[in-house]
C-alpha cells in the first residue's frame, strides 16, 4: 500500500520534507516508524506523536488508512 506521510515542525526539518508518499508493506505504526528511522537516522532522537487519519494513535495501531502525520510536541500557553 502507499501511504502519505506528513511531517511538521522539527520533524520536517529532520526529513527535509513536509510530505512524501511511501510504499509500505507492514501493518502497524511501529513497523512504519522502524522504516522511517532507517531512512532518517536523526528521527530516533526526536520526540513526536503519530496521527493516523487525523487521530492520535499508539505504535501498536494497525494501519487501515493512507494518511500518517508525525507531530512534534505542542507548546502550551
Amino acid at each position: 500500500m502507499y501511504l502519505t506521510i506528513k511531517y511538521f515542525g522539527q520533524i520536517a526539518e529532520v526529513t527535509q520534507k513536509e510530505e512524501e508518499s511511501l510504499e509500505f508493506s507492514g501493518q502497524q505504526i511501529s513497523e512504519l516508524l522502524n522504516m522511517l528511522y532507517s531512512k532518517y537516522k536523526a528521527l530516533k532522537n526526536k520526540d513526536f506523536q503519530v496521527a493516523h487519519n487525523q487521530e492520535l494513535v499508539s505504535v501498536e495501531t494497525q494501519i487501515t488508512g493512507n494518511e500518517i502525520a508525525l507531530l512534534p510536541p505542542f507548546a502550551g500557553g
